[in-house]
């Protein structure tokens, strides 16, 4: 009988592990999405690429198959944020692009 309480246990914690697992990776698929849209914004922004900035972000984010949820550009400025899920957990991305900032040292 303990060794079935021990398989159920281990069994339990790896399907744990698994969905830990998963979610951030979501996550972090979500993230470098919200980063591939945000310089793709930018890009539109500055002329690099024709277009509209945010229009440029929801085809990059639409691709990877999550949601634009907001887009900003201000100047060569873009900031964006995108939303996904896990299992029905919402993650959310943002992420800003643009020239460096020089009056920093």
């Amino acid at each position: 009988m303990s060794t079935v309480g021990v398989l159920a246990v281990v069994a339990g914690m790896a399907v744990a592990v698994a969905a830990v697992g998963g979610a951030a990776l979501t996550a972090r698929r979500v993230a470098g999405t919200a980063d591939a849209a945000a310089l793709a914004a930018a890009d539109t922004a500055s002329g690099a690429v024709s277009g509209y900035p945010c229009d440029a972000a929801a085809r990059v984010t639409a691709a990877a198959g999550w949601q634009l949820t907001e887009c900003h550009v201000d100047g060569l400025i873009a900031t964006v944020t995108v939303a996904g899920a896990y299992g029905g957990v919402p993650l959310d991305a943002r992420s800003r692009a643009g020239p460096p900032d020089v009056s920093s040292p």
